[in-house]
């Protein structure tokens, strides 16, 4: 894709392990590159390779860039690779007019507008009221929150730590699992203590640990797989717990920010079983807020299952901030 320099827009997504690269001028988005961080000392080099390749000596004007970290000052410190994202040192070496640098979660929220109906799976609730909050949560190699915000025509994606918020008990059972991972973890957030990979796997162990089942180890994916093929008892109980937590806590969120616009599930887990999850207690469990229950009962919830949402957020956010 060759394009002219005016109105371009370098888009990145950059995660720990690869990173993806694309270009976009109005409403088309150019082929993906897709990057492997460890090819590249630091992501200047990366940006300096595909431009060379895709630019032919005219940079674009502009470039936004999703992180999968903590982003302060416009500045990203990757926690799974040695690279440093500065939107202020990439601003001049490559001569942008501007550069910003998002969380991954603030850009899926940026997202979430743009989605259609093929790139959703309805999971109950009603249409959701135009304009209200629009509420991103996923579980995946951590558990992700961010919620879209609109008023007086400015948008605003909000960025939160809510996975590291503890993680709460619905009944008897859940408060025995969570005890459990209480005397090995200390703090039990919803992050660790379910809704993520890692997560999963603590609550298969806690569980397996109060039933007195002996199981083999196994790794979020195994759980998974053993619980939809019904090979495993233990990991189908255990899936259905996550199910359940996640309606939960994906229903305190939505009551926190007030987003009767949607509640949207993405992440790398849960679009794996999307019809297992349907069949779960997510619902109930959303809904399940006692005098609050009517309100819960209007939000829709949905799973997003585009792969390249992100994509999608950059474009968003690059659109509602223009120079």
């Amino acid at each position: 894709m060759t394009i002219g320099k005016t109105g371009q827009i370098l888009l990145a997504d950059i995660g720990g392990t690869n990173a993806r690269f694309a270009l976009s001028q109005g409403d088309q988005t150019g082929p993906i590159d897709y990057v492997k961080v460890a090819d590249f000392p630091t992501v200047r080099e990366a940006i300096a390779d595909v431009l060379a390749r895709r630019c032919h000596g005219l940079p674009p004007p502009r470039a936004v860039l999703a992180v999968a970290g903590p982003v302060t000052n416009n500045r990203c410190v990757m926690t799974n690779s040695p690279w440093v994202i500065d939107g202020n040192e990439l601003q001049p070496a490559f001569a942008f007019d501007s550069v910003h640098v998002l969380n991954d979660f603030e850009v899926v929220a940026w997202s979430l507008p743009a989605l259609q109906p093929a790139d959703l799976i309805p999971l109950g609730g009603q249409d959701g009221l135009p304009g209200e909050p629009l509420l991103v949560v996923g579980p995946g190699t951590g558990f992700g929150v961010s919620c879209l915000v609109e008023r007086h025509g400015a948008r605003l994606a909000v960025v939160t730590e809510a996975g590291h918020a503890t993680l709460p008990a619905e009944d008897e059972r859940e408060e025995r699992v969570i005890a459990c991972m209480r005397r090995r973890l200390g703090h039990v957030s919803i992050e660790r203590g379910a809704l993520s990979g890692s997560g999963l796997q603590s609550l298969y162990e806690a569980v397996a640990e109060i039933d007195g089942a002996q199981v083999p180890h196994r790794d979020a994916a195994a759980i998974t797989k053993a619980a939809l093929e019904g090979s495993c008892e233990l990991s189908r109980k255990t899936l259905e717990m996550f199910c359940a937590i996640l309606g939960s806590v994906a229903g305190n969120l939505a009551v926190t920010f007030g987003a009767r616009g949607g509640v949207y599930i993405a992440g790398g887990i849960v679009p794996r079983f999307p019809d297992f999850l349907a069949a779960s207690a997510f619902r109930a469990r959303f809904e399940a807020k006692g005098r609050f229950q009517d309100y819960l009962r209007n939000i829709p919830t949905r799973l997003v299952t585009k792969p390249d949402a992100s994509f999608l957020g950059l474009k968003m956010f690059a659109e509602h901030n223009q120079p």
